[in-house]
């Protein structure tokens, strides 16, 4: 009888640890569930973003052929003949190119209104009396958008103050003795 209470002992001291045991494995075993998990998550995102920035790159080098589709439209129109059947079929050709362009998300930066540094790039001022100080005047090369990622900016003439005499408009010295 004595070694059937010692026996019973050892196992009630056995079932603790192996019950402690089945309860770490369990828990090593949710946080690697849940870490495989996040990665999984992680590698989605970073194959997204990758996907992302490799469409955005192809966007903005075709946005040197829609330039010229552009210009060779505008030169087009103003030597056309209306019965030009090659011209039309120019014009299809841009305008299917522009809506998969769009399809794919590309789409024109409204350049209008105030200067905006991160949309515009000045490439000229001039004195404009109808307008404020850094108001788009002109638009003089479209700027293009991918999400809110700012493929290339437009190229915009702002308006500046008019001009004073002088440098700043100040009296010199000499000017303010007489």
């Amino acid at each position: 009888m004595a070694d059937d209470k010692a026996k019973n002992d050892e196992v009630r001291e056995e079932k603790p640890k192996t019950e402690q045991g089945a309860e770490d494995f369990k828990e090593k075993f949710l946080r690697m569930a849940a870490e495989f998990d996040n990665y999984k998550r992680r590698t989605r995102n970073d194959v997204d973003s990758a996907k992302r920035i490799g469409k955005a790159e192809i966007l903005r080098q075709l946005l040197l052929v829609l330039d010229e589709f552009e210009l060779a439209l505008m030169n087009a129109n103003t030597n056309r003949d209306e019965n030009n059947n090659f011209m039309k079929g120019v014009e299809m050709v841009y305008s299917n190119f522009l809506e998969t362009l769009k399809r794919e998300g590309l789409s024109e930066m409204k350049a209008t209104g105030a200067f905006d540094p991160y949309r515009h790039e000045i490439i000229m001022t001039r004195e404009d009396p109808k307008r404020k100080p850094g108001t788009i005047i002109e638009v003089t090369k479209k700027g293009y958008v991918f999400g809110d990622l700012v493929l290339r900016p437009a190229s915009v003439i702002v308006a500046k103050e008019k001009e004073k005499n002088g440098s700043n408009g100040d009296k010199t010295e000499n000017e303010k003795q007489k």
